[in-house]
């Protein structure tokens, strides 16, 4: 049977040049067979010949053709002499119409008429003298037909083009409006993303991974009464790996696998975000089973009727209602699973989210430090390092930096590097990458006068001060006074990565936050508009702690903050006038509170504030090191190095446990 059904495939198939080639072909042989073939209009001849001809009798008829050309036919005797033996028609085919021996062209027929009337009289001759007007009745049709086929094939080929040409075309066009512009991965040849190319996320891997395992072994969960999920639901912050995580399901799954985004369904014409739904589920049924990957799919997915202030958009309504439909119906296809990515968890609609649809939600965190030096060594293999470097530094360098910001680290070190023209990537040039993409491009050619420069050393100084000072301040990296991006210094700090925060730490960070504009108080005894940056950090600071986090001891154990996201769409605030002002009161309290205690702190130092400052401005970069000779060793480091020591055994002996868990 399989040998039938590919001899019938190897049927040649019509091809629509083969019927213009017929056509052709027809034309043509009506045209040769119409007037002869080969010579068969006669031989070439002169007007004075012609009257030679005329006047020894020899001529049977003159046929004078559209009033310009004449043709001679000879007597029976004359056709005999051997003279006019050349002029007999050799045509292969017979001729049905007699075939004139010889032609010419004339010039005035008048003229013309008047010569060969005298010739005919002077020799009392019988030769007939007849007028035709010939028409090339087959020229004439297709000059006829010519506007026709150019308007048909114009027509035609707009309308290929329109529909995509048979090939997709670029943008899908009018008569493919409302097909579905998911892209079809071929795993054998467009993915070669696997789950070994995605570092971290370990979470989140296994539980895409055990979807991977459904449609590989649907049966070893349908044996016990299981259903395979529907769908799956990737959240997390931009750049986390979402897309990356759904690239090694197209590549580890061996099923087809659809990819689109939410925005390829949103169109200007009514109801073709439906009818593409319903297209790319029909694809995926025919192929189950199968993947659907809908990317960013917060565009159609958002709350009904709380899209805009204007109202609901109907169209991105319908489009969500089918889409309910398609994954949860009737007549639902349990073996197409869909898998969708958002950063907007908290617009989506609370339908879409329930269990039976996206049956699982997969939360896809900031790396930590273990899973940043993961992502470190994926990004490092292309490039040329030096051997001493160390990847746990750098991924203790990089906190709350995204698997995307870890790619970009690694690009910009090997750029800065071969900007230096050196052959190998180091531990500076990862540094000055990390510099470049927190502050921005360094403006070493910036014009900054004396004053100014000594008020951003003594700002960025009392930052450096304070925070050596407090306990829970995070640790600093490195102070400059070097403009970059939009500011005229920095202070680098390498804060500690908690799960949960207590007050104590939140005002120990607002308070070196602000030791920029305390020490400007405490050296010059007036402020300036530098502590931009810092006031808005610390205000939102305050806000959390009152609102929030309910850490005020006046307000209470209340927060105001709506997880749904919902809050955003009402006209009204959850509290009182009375409140609001007791919350702006108490803000305000807590940051003039954190504020006099920089101040308090820098004025017991103002010696070694102004030490540091004027080495600042000397070298205008420092590092801790600098900070070590003037304050001397920190109190509090000892104790935060033996937690994290403690933290990294704990991690270590988890890991141990579970490699034996799975020997």
């Amino acid at each position: 049977m399989a040998k039938d059904n590919k001899n019938l495939n190897k049927k040649p198939k019509l091809n629509p040049y083969w019927i213009y080639g017929i056509i052709i072909a027809i034309f043509l042989s009506v045209q040769i067979f119409s007037g002869g073939f080969g010579d068969s209009t006669g031989t070439q001849t002169t007007p004075a010949q012609f009257l030679d001809y005329l006047s020894q009798g020899e001529v049977s008829k003159i046929e004078i053709v559209n009033k310009r050309e004449a043709r001679v036919y000879l007597t029976k005797e004359a056709k005999e002499q051997s003279e006019h033996k050349k002029t007999e028609p050799n045509s292969i085919f017979p001729s049905v119409t007699p075939v004139p021996n010889y032609k010419f062209e004339f010039g005035d027929l008048q003229n013309f008429e008047k010569e060969v009337n005298e010739v005919i009289k002077e020799n009392n001759l019988q030769t007939e003298l007849v007028y035709e007007t010939e028409h090339n009745v087959w020229g004439d049709f297709l000059l006829t037909l010519l506007p026709f086929i150019l308007i048909i094939g114009v027509w035609i080929f707009i309308m290929r083009r329109m529909s995509g040409g048979g090939g997709g075309g670029a943008g899908g066009q009018i008569f493919n409006i409302g097909k579905s512009k998911a892209k079809l991965f071929d795993e054998k040849i467009d993915t070669k993303t696997s789950f070994k190319d995605v570092a971290g996320l370990e979470g989140a891997k296994e539980e895409v991974q055990e979807i991977v395992d459904f449609l590989k072994f649907p049966e070893k969960y349908t044996a016990l009464g299981g259903k395979i999920p529907k769908g799956a639901l990737l959240v997390g912050p931009p750049g986390t790996g979402k897309t990356l995580l759904a690239k090694a399901v197209a590549g580890e799954a061996k099923v087809p696998f659809f990819s689109l985004s939410g925005s390829d369904f949103v169109e200007m014409f009514v109801g073709v975000g439906a009818s593409r739904v319903r297209d790319l589920f029909k694809q995926a049924k025919e192929k189950s089973p199968s993947i659907i990957f809908i990317d960013e799919i917060d565009a159609i997915g958002r709350a009904r009727g709380k899209n805009n202030m204007s109202g609901s958009n109907d169209e991105r309504e319908n489009t969500l209602n089918q889409l309910l439909t398609e994954m949860d119906g009737f007549g639902t296809n349990t073996n197409v699973i869909v898998l969708a990515a958002t950063n907007r968890a908290d617009v989506l609609d609370s339908a879409l989210m329930r269990a039976g649809r996206f049956d699982r939600q997969i939360y896809v965190d900031l790396p930590d430090v273990r899973e940043r030096k993961e992502i470190f060594e994926v990004h490092l293999r292309p490039l040329k390092k030096e051997e001493t470097l160390d990847i746990d530094f750098l991924a203790k360098q990089t906190p709350g930096f995204s698997g995307a910001d870890i790619a970009n680290v690694c690009n910009e070190a090997a750029l800065i590097a071969a900007r230096k023209g050196k052959k190998s990537v180091n531990k500076q040039d990862f540094l000055d990458a990390v510099d470049r993409i927190i502050g921005g491009l360094e403006k070493k050619n910036k014009i900054i006068t004396p004053e100014e420069k000594r008020a951003v050393a003594f700002h960025e100084a009392g930052h450096a001060t304070v925070s050596w000072m407090l306990e829970h301040a995070a640790p600093l990296v490195k102070v400059t006074i070097v403009p970059r991006g939009r500011s005229l210094g920095a202070a680098w700090y390498l804060p500690e990565e908690r799960l949960i925060v207590h007050p104590e730490q939140m005002l120990d960070e607002m308070c070196a936050a602000l030791g920029g504009r305390a020490a400007e108080k405490v050296i010059f005894d007036k402020i300036s508009t530098g502590a931009l940056s810092d006031l808005e950090k610390v205000t939102k600071q305050a806000r959390a702690m009152v609102t929030v986090y309910g850490l005020s001891d006046k307000v209470g154990n209340l927060t105001y903050y709506d997880s749904s996201g919902q809050s955003e769409y009402g006209f009204t605030k959850p509290y009182s006038e009375k409140t609001a002002e007791l919350i702006d009161r108490e803000i305000s309290d807590i940051i003039e509170e954190q504020y006099q205690r920089a101040i308090k702190l820098l004025e017991n130092n103002k010696d070694k504030l102004t030490e540091l400052a004027e080495v600042l401005l000397d070298k205008e970069v420092i590092f801790k090191d600098n900070l070590e000779k003037i304050f001397g060793k920190r109190a509090f480091e000892n104790s935060a190095q033996l937690a994290e020591d403690q933290k990294e055994t704990v991690e270590k002996n988890n890991q141990d446990i579970l490699s034996k868990e799975e020997e």
